[in-house]
């Protein structure tokens, strides 16, 4: 090659691209502020409104951030539904209004978040079960467990506890700044630690980090009892918000495919390793515009399903194309 031919080819433009996060907050506050200023219901753009808006997203986005840290290991997380309801119950239960009990009540319930997320983590890594298969199986057990115990609202939390969904600093909900919080600490420990950088590794290449002496397994193991652990984060503020546990609710709220959803559409693929939880904060932000959206619309509650999940498809499917290669 000649050195004039070399410089041509130095001189040509490189196609930048914005991340994922970027495209995906913009096309979510594009959809909100249109949707509103469409409907003439200007009092979403408002501080209270946007607070509210994001005070939809905390559930579904803590386990978000979980199930990004599953993913990126090249595994995945369906029994967090299951978990949800299983830690809103225990918490009402254990709890039965008594301020004294709270502690004891939150103690419980993230050491048994940790022993699910313990128990999947060893049916994946070191047993070798797929996780499809799994979680979900540990997900029915769970749910099995809660449907034949539990038929019905299950005791009722501390009123001190309540003010984990309810109060506020400077108009902002205490839920937002812990999702806010949690979503940084998800970022430092993925973006600024060793751990993080052997998560992408493991995910990326297994193979390859297992010949730079990983042990893949436990890299594996610690991300599913970070899925559960956030799950568990999840059924205790959805305890707080509603007041008591029932067996039912992170089943009906879909948690465990919604959150599979928030983490592809902000950008982590499902073979792993690529990928991060500002991305799945973004896709939350995404949904929970788009839910908004729909009931400023008057959009039955069938067909907003159906929209939600033809706006996943068509993002993955553009998102998979531009990857060339990854499979999301």
């Amino acid at each position: 090659m000649t050195p004039t031919s070399s410089l041509a080819l130095k001189r040509i433009p490189q196609r930048s691209t914005l991340p994922v996060p970027a495209i995906v907050l913009a096309v979510a506050a594009f959809i909100y502020m249109g949707a509103a200023v469409i409907t003439g219901q200007l009092a979403q753009l408002t501080f209270e409104g946007f607070a509210g808006l994001l005070q939809r997203t905390v559930a579904l986005g803590i386990v978000g951030l979980g199930q990004t840290f599953a993913i990126l290991v090249g595994s995945i997380d369906l029994s967090v539904a299951a978990l949800i309801s299983l830690v809103a119950v225990l918490a009402s239960f254990l709890m039965q209004g008594d301020p004294a009990m709270i502690p004891p009540a939150i103690i419980v319930c993230i050491l048994v978040s940790l022993g699910v997320g313990a128990v999947n983590g060893i049916l994946v890594a070191y047993w070798g079960i797929n996780p499809l298969i799994a979680t979900l199986g540990s997900g029915l057990i769970i749910q099995g467990g809660l449907s034949a115990g539990f038929t019905h609202l299950s005791g009722t939390v501390a009123p001190q506890f309540q003010a984990f969904a309810y109060s506020s600093v400077l108009g902002v909900p205490y839920p937002v700044l812990m999702f806010a919080a949690l979503t940084f600490c998800g970022w430092f420990l993925l973006a600024k630690t060793r751990y993080g950088a052997d998560i992408y590794s493991v995910g990326g290449n297994p193979d390859g980090a297992k010949l730079a002496g990983l042990r893949t397994e436990r890299f594996v193991l610690s991300a599913h009892m970070l899925a559960s652990l956030s799950a568990g984060i999840a059924g205790l503020y959805l305890a707080a918000r509603l007041q008591s546990g029932t067996p039912w609710i992170g089943r009906d709220g879909i948690y465990d495919l919604e959150s599979i959803a928030i983490v592809v559409i902000g950008g982590t693929i499902l073979a792993g390793g690529k990928g991060g939880v500002i991305g799945t904060a973004a896709g939350v932000l995404l949904f929970a515009s788009l839910d908004a959206s729909f009931n400023m619309f008057g959009v039955d509650a069938f067909l907003k399903q159906v929209l939600r999940g033809a706006i996943v498809i068509v993002a993955v499917a553009i998102y998979t194309a531009r990857s060339k290669g990854h499979v999301a």
